[in-house]
């Protein structure tokens, strides 16, 4: 068992989580108001399921649309799937969490972005320029008196 966190990965996780609430939301009670969802996900990530001409047109990326029309949504714990229209074909699609880069409501102005290595933030001294190594050797403070400095009245 290892002694650190990997806070980045326990962030991907989390988030995954918040879209996973957020996506059976609209399994159970539809999409509210003007919500709508731009999901754009990586197409060559293992688990991917679209139809084949997609994946050609999409070879890395592709972002989808949840608005007005969709089906077959369903939430699953490490997945979800939905069917959408494409030149008014329904294409049905598996989406692996872990292939999601980005999931937008722009009617809200709400985003989340996912590091797809899973370790957004592992390091957090190469973030802050402060490295332990580097740390200089502590002397005792120096105290200075003030009353050198003050107006004698």
């Amino acid at each position: 068992m290892s002694n650190d966190f990997n806070y980045g990965q326990m962030m991907q996780k989390a988030m995954q989580g918040l879209l996973k609430s957020i996506l059976q939301l609209v399994v159970d009670d539809g999409l509210p108001g003007k919500h709508h969802f731009y999901i754009t996900f990586d197409t060559s990530h293992p688990g991917v399921e679209m139809a084949e001409w997609l994946k050609e047109a999409y070879p890395e990326e592709i972002t989808i649309v949840m608005q007005e029309w969709f089906d077959g949504l369903a939430v699953l714990s490490d997945h979800f799937t939905v069917t959408l229209n494409f030149n008014d074909t329904p294409e049905p699609m598996v989406i692996p969490l872990d292939a999601i880069r980005t999931f937008v409501d722009p009617s809200v102005d709400f985003g989340l972005r996912f590091d797809p290595q899973d370790n957004a933030v592992e390091d957090l001294d190469e973030l802050s320029g402060f490295d332990d190594d580097d740390e200089e050797e502590h002397k005792d403070a120096e105290v200075v008196s003030l009353d050198a400095f003050r107006k004698s009245t």
